[in-house]
């Protein structure tokens, strides 16, 4: 029996060609790139005559159950070059396509109706195991050929294929889901952020209530890596071309690095990481096994170069800040540094809210640095972590970096999205680059093993993940208000300040609502601006010294008193409870 993600595979891959020959047909002219099956769907890139509109997608989605309906065979042929050449001589990516294939191979075509495409395939046997009411084509976008920036710029249509109109419409309404908590839409509505492309595209502005948020992460992040045996290292944004140039950054990373700046006739740059800067301050004096382990982290600023086509809101950035940490340990302290790394990503993770967790475990490639035995103990140490945290996990065999093993851990959020997040990952290459060393108990100079976390990743992605996964109605201990002060009418602004100053003294974060807007309006405003509480203010409560409170979800949990009403709020705080 077929799987299904193999079938699904095959209807979105033969869906594309369908799109691709419905556009042909609307729009001669057109010229067609590529269009493969993807997670959840399928786009085609094209060259058109003309701009699309948002008729021209009914149309093309009409076509496409014209061919649907006509039980077209896909038929698989193998062509020679110079057949293949001469059948696409009029499609000039087709023609650059096949000059690409390696000389002396046969091509392989598949065609449907009057349709022909260089394809490998799969495709299901023919257009009616496509059903016209199960597949709909989502969003247009532009997309460089080849996704080089110098390239031309072709529209990429993208679509969804799915068994059935029960599966489609569940998919549809997640898209719904997804698009209503997208962070760059509730970032503006909630004002935490914005980016200014006059400014510098994929940098990012921290509104007031966002940097809140920040500052929040951020002192729970330095406080655990205190209590967890770090110590936070601060270093420059910018450094020598030497450092670049010792690190092996300018050798194999220099096209996502920013042009140096020249400063008394030195080249200087932007830093894209952290690492060689830790390392500087380990060299800053000798070492002994005494001393080991080191764990220094840092909340570092970093610049990488990002073409603008790939730029995402707070997902895909141009400068962010890593929430770096490395450790340099004894071969002796591995497996224990590497369990404890391990451990303290989780808790910050549950802490976070985030409990569905996967390990994925990246062992040595076909090419790499640093000695048999150091991957072999390097790796063990890593899959032994994993089995004693009982963490699900795959092995991605032959997928570590040149320099080391490593393991990713991916997140699911609240919509079932996996986010790849935290990195723990082994290093043979800088120590050696930079000549590490520490005294060994013997008197012997020795080699220590460095190991990188990213634990967060960095936090403007993080946040965009955070913001999506609660669709910005952040947890008590993170929202950037916590308690909205909501007077019935002007009479009562004197009684919600006192309540606002009780609430602050206690560390509260508060917003009062002095508009002239009715009370329902006051509400429905701090509902949509997710306010975790509202405290309804009138003549009952001043006459009581109490509150009347509501949650952003609607529900009404009436009058308390107000000292009530603060011990109930730390309590919730200090436990990080999430509603």
């Amino acid at each position: 029996m077929e799987d299904k993600s193999d079938k699904l595979l095959k209807i979105r891959h033969s869906t594309a060609h369908v799109m691709a020959e419905a556009v042909l047909s609307l729009f001669p002219g057109t010229k067609i790139a590529i269009g493969p099956a993807i997670e959840h769907g399928f786009y085609y890139d094209f060259k058109l005559p003309k701009p699309l509109k948002n008729e021209d997608i009914k149309e093309i989605e009409k076509k496409m159950k014209k061919i649907i309906s006509g039980n077209f065979p896909f038929k698989r042929r193998v062509v020679s070059r110079e057949e293949a050449l001469e059948l696409f001589k009029d499609q000039p990516y087709k023609i650059e396509l096949i000059k690409d294939l390696p000389g002396g191979e046969d091509i392989s075509l598949y065609t449907q109706n009057r349709f022909a495409d260089l394809c490998r395939g799969p495709h299901v046997e023919s257009t009616s195991e496509l059903k016209a009411d199960s597949f709909k084509l989502l969003s247009i976008a532009g997309a460089y050929w080849k996704g080089d920036e110098k390239n031309p710029m072709l529209t990429r249509i993208y679509g969804t294929a799915w068994e059935s109109p029960d599966e489609l419409k569940e998919h549809l309404k997640k898209l719904e889901e997804i698009e209503k908590r997208d962070h760059r839409r509730l970032g503006r509505d909630l004002d935490l952020y914005s980016t200014h492309e006059e400014a510098g595209a994929g940098l990012i502005y921290w509104h007031p209530k966002g940097a809140r948020v920040r500052t929040l992460i951020e002192d729970f992040w330095k406080k655990e890596h205190f209590k967890n045996g770090y110590e936070i290292v601060m270093t420059p944004h910018i450094g020598k071309a030497w450092l670049w140039q010792t690190s092996g950054h300018l050798d194999f990373y220099s096209e996502s690095m920013y042009a140096p700046l020249t400063i008394d006739n030195s080249d200087y740059y932007l830093k894209p990481m952290n690492c060689p800067f830790h390392i500087l301050i380990y060299r800053s004096s000798l070492r002994s096994y005494r001393e080991l382990p080191l764990r220094w982290a840092e909340l570092g600023t970093v610049y990488r170069y990002e073409r603008s086509g790939v730029l995402h809101g707070l997902l895909r950035v141009r400068g962010f800040t890593q929430d770096d940490a490395h450790i340099f340990c004894t071969p002796e302290q591995i497996d224990d540094e590497i369990l404890k790394v391990l451990r303290f990503s989780l808790d910050i993770w549950k802490a976070f809210g985030f409990t569905d967790i996967k390990a994925y475990l990246a062992t040595r490639p076909g090419k790499y640095v640093g000695d048999d035995e150091r991957w072999d103990q390097a790796t063990a140490s890593l899959k032994k972590a994993i089995r004693r945290e009982a963490l699900d996990y795959e092995i991605d065999e032959g997928g570590g970096v040149f320099y080391g093993p490593k393991i990713d851990l991916k997140i699911k959020d609240s919509l079932g999205r996996e986010w790849q997040m935290t990195t723990i990952q082994f290093d043979f290459n800088l120590p050696e680059r930079f000549d590490l060393t520490y005294a060994a108990a013997d008197g012997t100079e020795k080699r220590p093993y460095m190991v990188h976390r990213a634990l967060l990743g960095s936090l403007e992605r993080f946040f965009g993940v955070l913001i999506e996964h609660y669709g910005g109605a952040f947890p008590l201990w993170l929202a950037p208000v916590q308690v909205a002060l909501i007077p019935v009418t002007s009479i009562f602004n004197d009684y919600a300040e006192e309540v606002g100053r009780i609430l602050k003294n206690e560390d509260f974060r508060v917003e009062a609502d002095f508009s002239n807007n009715r009370m329902n309006a006051k509400i429905r405003n701090a509902q949509n601006q997710k306010i975790p509480y509202m405290l309804i203010l009138g003549e009952k409560e001043r006459s009581s010294s109490s509150v009347s409170l509501r949650t952003r979800t609607g529900k009404q949990i009436g009058e308390l008193a107000i000292e009530k009403f603060v011990v109930m709020i730390q309590d919730k705080v200090e436990k990080k409870e999430f509603e």
